[in-house]
């Protein structure tokens, strides 16, 4: 990467650093998170990935992430990951549009008419078998929800080699996606706004 590229992507991150901060992090009343817990930090990074700016800063910032990777697809477990893949693939698009990747979301259940299809965005015929998947999430706090979509995109036979999260909490995904085989690529950690 060269310099002038190194400036330009610390320059994006600062920039949605500030739009995280002002947008979809609180700290001001105890919730109960999608695991169960309870905390004081709270990220909900949905007033983020639908702002203009956050979501080119976002799109920008992954494509760097997977950039050398020669990914087919990326995807995630929707609701979270929704947003994240539609501005990623665009932006590789516009990156290198000869290689541009794919996107798919899974569905937290299968649905009740249509293809019942807990996989979504493929066209007929299209499958994730042997396909080198980046998997990527909002929020990360326990790495439940990722492992979900994880053992989803396995069962379909694609290789996952790269995950990211947005955000992650730091409490245990990472160790536990690492019992996975897997390793954890966060853009922002959670002490990244409480320091």
């Amino acid at each position: 990467m060269t310099q002038q590229a190194t400036k330009s992507q610390a320059n994006h991150r600062a920039r949605l650093r500030a739009i995280i901060a002002a947008r979809s992090f609180s700290n001001d009343r105890e919730i109960t998170l999608a695991s169960g817990r309870k905390s004081w930090l709270y990220f909900n990074m949905k007033p983020t990935m639908l702002d203009p700016q956050g979501a080119y800063l976002l799109g920008e910032l992954l494509v760097d992430e997977i950039e050398g990777l020669n990914a087919d697809y990326v995807g995630g477990l929707a609701m979270g990951a929704v947003p994240i893949v539609s501005f990623l693939a665009p932006a590789s698009f516009r990156r290198t549009p000869s290689t541009p990747i794919k996107a798919f979301f899974i569905r937290k259940d299968v649905k009740d008419h249509g293809t019942k299809a807990r996989i979504e965005g493929l066209a007929p015929g299209e499958t994730l078998d042997q396909k080198r998947i980046v998997m990527v999430e909002d929020v990360t706090t326990s790495g439940g929800s990722l492992l979900d979509a994880v053992h989803e995109v396995r069962a379909a036979g694609g290789d996952i080699v790269k995950v990211i999260t947005l955000v992650d909490r730091q409490e245990g995904a990472s160790e536990e996606l690492s019992s996975h085989g897997l390793t954890l690529t966060p853009l922002f950690s959670a002490e990244e706004f409480t320091s």
